[in-house]
């Protein structure tokens, strides 16, 4: 426990109030939101430090959920996707609710169920300029979205590009019990010259505050 000045104290743990869980820098909590009526906030710990008068404090670097990003909520955001920011904060450790688990992208699709406290981050947020690193992202299916974890996709076995059941005018229920598919541009063609295709038309968007609603 090492001396910091003006009798700070900083901290390797902080056990949560009211709990017998505790955070070490590095954890991910939720913490209190000042208007009940939404959500806590999530925060990534990057250190604690006891005061001189008592109290503890917490220095964090926020994760912003879509809508509060200067650009919105779009289409592809995940429910559970959070941005990590550049914002950093000193709060309260009394405001802090709980841990919670902040995935890489492709770790949270691999989860077998997703519970209350799991959320994923898949790209860095500048809050400043509401811009985003990386700034660009794969698309997939013929309405070039790029992959909400949330929506079912179904993978083609020639081409590999993933579509939306109802792009492709089949039903969610229908979807989960096809064992093999096709595209309608991979139906009847060469596979290798199938490959071809999809390579050269393979894009990806731009995400940044510019292509966003407002």
């Amino acid at each position: 426990m090492a001396k910091t000045r003006q009798g700070k104290r900083t901290l390797d743990s902080y056990t949560i109030k009211g709990t017998s869980k505790s955070i070490t820098p590095g954890d991910c909590v939720l913490m209190r939101a000042p208007d009940s009526s939404k959500p806590p906030y999530v925060a990534k710990v990057e250190g604690i430090e006891a005061g001189a008068r008592g109290g503890v404090r917490v220095r964090v670097r926020w994760y912003y959920r879509p809508e509060e990003s200067i650009g919105g909520r779009r289409q592809f955001h995940g429910a559970k996707e959070v941005f990590l920011s550049d914002h950093y904060d000193v709060q309260s450790a009394d405001t802090i609710e709980g841990k919670c688990s902040v995935h890489s992208f492709k770790n949270y699709t691999r989860l077998g169920a997703v519970g209350n406290d799991d959320f994923f981050c898949r790209f860095e947020y500048r809050s400043a300029t509401g811009s985003f690193v990386p700034d660009r992202i794969a698309v997939f299916c013929k309405c070039e979205m790029p992959y909400n974890p949330d929506d079912l996709m179904i993978q083609c076995e020639s081409c590999h590009d993933w579509y939306h059941p109802s792009c492709i005018e089949m039903s969610v229920e229908d979807a989960k019990k096809i064992e093999h598919f096709s595209c309608q541009n991979c139906l009847g063609e060469d596979v290798k010259e199938s490959k071809k295709s999809h390579t050269s038309k393979q894009t990806e968007v731009k995400v940044d505050s510019k292509r966003q609603r407002r």
